[in-house]
Parts: C-alpha cells; structure tokens; sequence
C-alpha cells in the first residue's frame, strides 16, 4: 500500500466525512429526514469511514511513540479540550439562546430537571448520560437533543484504549491474532443481523469492528494492494450490502474500509488537504448549529439547499475559530515533559499526520 504520510488525503477525506455527516443531520434535525442507502442512514456511512481512518492513523501513533503514558496523552489532548469547551457552550451559551427562542427566559435552563449546568458534569468524560438541556429543544424533529454527534466520541476513545489492550499483550506484533478478533466481531454482528444471537453491545461491535478493520490496514499496509477495479469490486460489495442487508457491515464492512483506505492513497488531487484541521470541529459544533437555526425559524424560511449551506458555512466558521483557538493550542503539548510520561519515539511502519 503506497501510504506517503507527507502526501495523503486523510485530512480532505475526514473534512468530507465531516461535512456528510453535517448534511445528514441537517435533514434529520430540520426536516425530521435524512439520506438512506437501502436503510442505513448516510451519515452512519460516514461515522464509519472516521472509524477505519482512525484505526489506520491511530495504531500508526501507538506504534511510533513506544509509550502508553504519552499515546494516551496525545489522544486525550486531541479529543477531549474541544469537547469540554463544547458543552461549556452548550450549558451557557447555546441553552440560554434556545431557551430565548422558545420564549423562555434564559435563566430558566439553569434550574429543574436536567439544568444546563449539569449537562457538562455529566458528559464530562465523554460518555453522554444527558442529551437535553432543561428539556430543550422542542422546536427540531430531534426533540430534547441539542447535541447528537458527540456519542460517538465515548466509542472512538474506547477503540484508543483497545489499541492500549492489543499493543500491551503484543496483540499488534501478531497480525493474525488481529485478524481472528476482528472476523469474531464481525461474525456477532452476521450472528445478530441473523437473529441468531441477541444485540447485546451491538454499538460496540458495530465500532470496534469498523476500528479494528482500520487497524488491519495499518498492520498489512506493506502488503495491501491497492487498484482502481478493486475498489469498483469494494463498491459494488459494500452497495450490494446496503441493499440487501440491515446492518450491511458483516457483509460489506471490509469491502468499504478497503474503498476508504483506496481513497486516502489514489485521490491525489485531495493531497495534501488543508493545513487547517477543521474536521473535529465541524463534527462537534454542527448539531448546535443547525438546532439554533431551526429554532430561529431559518429553516422554515428558505429552501432546504439554502438553509443547509448556510449551516455549514456558520459550522465551518466555528470549527476554524475552535482549531485555532483550542485544538491547536492544545496540540502544541504533545511532546511536553511531563512527569511519568517518556519522551521516547520509535518508527512505525507508517508514520502519522502531524496532529493525530
């Protein structure tokens, strides 16, 4: 596989997914809608893109640093600072708004069931326990949900702890231990798309399945070919999947991580993507965005393509100011000295992008 961690598409492809994501959600939130593929929801397509690429990238990192203290410091500066300065937002700036849109008076959510200032204490380490925010929203066809994209990010840093679990049992050093785990994950997920086994910990699965087959492309990246009419087969699998199946990843999950791993090496005009990471912001800020707007009544009175454009833009906005003035910053500890946390780097077999 000609990975050129310089030269790639991994930060446009992530942007995009994104992006997708957005669009999906602009449909869902303000037009109780969004684009499906026989029944799985365009904007899951894309969650699970963002969890391959980051099983590519992530193992990439845990191999090249050689230390568990300063991986995890690493994902943690990465995930979490822009995360704890959404729902700090979110308690005290987008709850009062909404709060004030739907002819409340902004005080009014820091009091009664679910005030605002509990919604950051209880997701604050990731795990979303509290979706509403004193029962705000009302006014979206996602009802007392003023943030859906942020539950995804408690299974993303689950999959940076399995990396730990699989890099400390030497788990990594043997690539066909890798491979059994993950056709067991994908074997549950084939024996509950069958009935066959009850959907116990289906997210999980679903997650780590998508992780671990990014991991595999990490691991077998000096082997992997990668060809155009191997990725038309990949489509055609993973479209045949969607089409035909519930949950078309036992099926087809493998095929797509392929066509994501295709696109990060054989879209050259993507390389090498902004120097502007906007992706994270993009997918943590949009959800509030859209629900101001649709509360405001912007949804209603224009026409859907105007409305979602103007969502996106507003979103990409407060992703640039949320890269320059949180992510970035943050990123610039990485390699601080820090007491228990060793400075040591050794190679990988692909080096990652600056800010994974």
């Amino acid at each position: 596989m000609a990975f050129c961690p310089k030269r790639n598409s991994l930060n446009s492809l992530r942007l995009i997914l994104a992006t997708v994501v957005a669009i999906a959600h602009v449909g869902a939130i303000a037009y109780g809608n969004q684009p499906r593929i026989g029944v799985t929801d365009v904007g899951a397509l894309a969650v699970d893109a963002f969890f391959v690429l980051s099983g590519f990238l992530i193992t990439s990192s845990f191999l090249r640093l050689g230390s568990v203290g300063r991986y995890l410091w690493h994902r943690a500066l990465r995930i979490l600072p822009a995360f704890w300065c959404v729902l700090l937002l979110i308690s005290f700036g987008v709850a009062p708004l909404l709060a004030l849109l739907e002819g409340r008076p902004p005080s009014s959510v820091f009091t009664g069931d679910n005030p605002s200032w509990l919604f950051a204490l209880n997701n604050i380490f990731l795990m979303m326990r509290q979706f509403d925010v004193a029962g705000l929203p009302t006014g979206t066809d996602n009802p007392q949900v003023v943030n859906g994209a942020l539950w995804t990010l408690y299974f993303e840093f689950v999959c940076y702890v399995l990396v730990v679990v699989l890099g400390v049992m030497r788990i990594l050093a043997r690539r066909g231990l890798v491979v059994a785990l993950t056709a067991l994950s994908g074997l549950a997920l084939g024996l509950q798309e069958l009935g066959w086994a009850p959907d116990i910990a289906d997210l999980y699965l679903r997650f780590v399945f998508m992780f671990l087959l990014g991991v595999l492309g990490h691991l077998y990246a000096d082997r992997l070919v990668i060809r155009g009419n191997y990725a038309l087969l990949a489509a055609s699998v993973t479209l045949v999947s969607l089409l035909l199946f519930t949950d078309y990843r036992p099926a087809g999950g493998a095929a797509f991580a392929y066509l994501c791993l295709w696109a990060a090496v054989s879209t050259p005009w993507l390389a090498p993507g902004p120097t502007t990471d906007l992706s994270y912001g993009m997918y943590i800020y949009h959800w509030p965005i859209i629900t101001l707007l649709t509360t405001a009544g912007v949804a209603a009175a224009l026409p859907m393509w105007a409305f979602g454009t103007l969502a996106l833009l507003l979103s990409a906005g407060v992703a640039f100011c949320s890269w320059r003035l949180v992510e970035r910053p943050a990123l610039g500890w990485k390699d601080a000295a820090l007491p228990g946390l060793s400075r040591r780097r050794r190679p990988g077999r692909v080096a990652p992008l600056p800010n994974s």
